[in-house]
Order: C-alpha cells, then sequence, then structure tokens
C-alpha cells in the first residue's frame, strides 16, 4: 500500500457484495476491513479509526441506523450510508442520525471510490489551497487542527459539519445556494440532494444554538440557500 492510502471499514452483511467491494477498493489502493455484524463493525472502526466507514442499513439484530448513531456518538469519521431504500425519509433518517453520505444499492463502484476519496481527502484537511484560521460572529475555526469554538467553547461537529460550518465561516456575510454548499464540501454539485443540506444546517444551528425561527448567526435565505451573518 502506498503512504497515505485511504481506509476503510465496511460494515455489511451480504458477503458477496462486501468481497466484491472489497477486491474493487483495493484495486485502486483502498485498505478495506470487513465486518458483517454490528458489533464487531462498531469495535473495528473504533479500534482501527478508519478514513470512511461505510455502513449498510439492513444489518442483522442492529439497523444501521443504530450502528449510525452509536459510532457518532464516539467517532466523527466520515459515515457513507449503503441503502437499497431510495425513499427521501430513509435517506433523511440516515442523515439525522449522524451519516455524512448515502449511495443507494446497486452502486456504481467508481461511484463509491470516488465519494471514499472526497470524503477521505476532507478529512484529512487536502481540500484545496485554503485558510488555515477563520473567524466570523464569534465563531473560530482552525482547519488543520479541524477544531471548531463558539465564543471560545469548543463545538462537537462531524466531519461533514465542520466543513459545512467552514464553508459558511469563509464565506460569511455570503448567501450560498444549496449546490454551492454541496459542492464545497462534497466537491461535486451535480450530485446535491436539497434535503441532505437542510438536515445538517439543522444540526449546526441547535449546536449553535441558535433559533431556527428567528435565526441570528445562521440564517435562511429565501430563494437562495443560506447565509453566515458577517457580525453579531
Amino acid at each position: 500500500m502506498k503512504l497515505g492510502t485511504p481506509s476503510v471499514v465496511m460494515i455489511e452483511d451480504d458477503v458477496k457484495l462486501a468481497r466484491l467491494t472489497r477486491e474493487y477498493l483495493e484495486q485502486h489502493d483502498v485498505r478495506v476491513s470487513v465486518a458483517h455484524e454490528a458489533a464487531p463493525g462498531i469495535a473495528m472502526v473504533l479500534r482501527e479509526r478508519p478514513d470512511v466507514v461505510l455502513l449498510d442499513v439492513m444489518l442483522p439484530g442492529m439497523s444501521g441506523f443504530d450502528v449510525c448513531a452509536s459510532l457518532r456518538a464516539r467517532v466523527d469519521t466520515p459515515i457513507i450510508m449503503l441503502t437499497a431504500r431510495d425513499a427521501e425519509a430513509d435517506r433523511v433518517r440516515g442523515l439525522e442520525g449522524g451519516a455524512d453520505d448515502y449511495i443507494t444499492k446497486p452502486f456504481s463502484s467508481r461511484e463509491l471510490l470516488a465519494r471514499v476519496r472526497a470524503h477521505t481527502r476532507r478529512v484529512r484537511g487536502r481540500t484545496g489551497p485554503a485558510q488555515h484560521e477563520l473567524t466570523a460572529s464569534s465563531i473560530s475555526i482552525d482547519r488543520r487542527s479541524r477544531e471548531a469554538t463558539l465564543r471560545g467553547e469548543p463545538l462537537q461537529l462531524t466531519t461533514y459539519e465542520f466543513d459545512l460550518l467552514a464553508i459558511l465561516v469563509e464565506r460569511a456575510g455570503t448567501a450560498l445556494s444549496r449546490e454551492q454548499l454541496v459542492d464545497g464540501v462534497r466537491g461535486n454539485a451535480a450530485e446535491a440532494f436539497d434535503r441532505s443540506i437542510d438536515v445538517h444546517i439543522s444540526h449546526l444551528r441547535k449546536k449553535l444554538g441558535d433559533d431556527p425561527r428567528r435565526a441570528q448567526l445562521l440564517k435562511t435565505v429565501r430563494g437562495v440557500g443560506y447565509m453566515l451573518v458577517a457580525d453579531e
């Protein structure tokens, strides 16, 4: 394996799918560990601390949604949900439970690889030239340490939430469309799923203590998207 090789833990009970996916990813220099049940998968993630978790929704004994919630309470590793369900409600449920992304089965191996690489670049802080330290409206962002504070108090954010907040802080005072936000975080606006951004924004507002009905920090701009105010 090359230095800097992305690492993945895949929690998937379909043995054949897991094997084929592992073989494809490893052919493209991604290191993959596989668990076929929830408990061993959780333990594997906590032990190996991979760059990305691939998590099946339909697991025996414990749903992927519950596994996601359990992991999210302990780590901020990017989680990509793998689901045979394409209903919006199921995708939103995964995102609300702390997932960073989702992909619907049957999926393209090339697309999955692209998403794994994108999330790995993001979590390792290699999304491109950027200012490392940002401040706006009492929010401070340090991209190198991946720490965020509000009025000096640390914010507990998922990787997706951190990158989303960093974009909003960097562009404070500017209304950004959902497509711009998705493109900035994930790197491909063509994959934008509007409701997913709405869910992440809702999570950010809660963590910022911002009342969505009378938002003071993270405002909804009708017909455009969202904006972090430049000053309090």
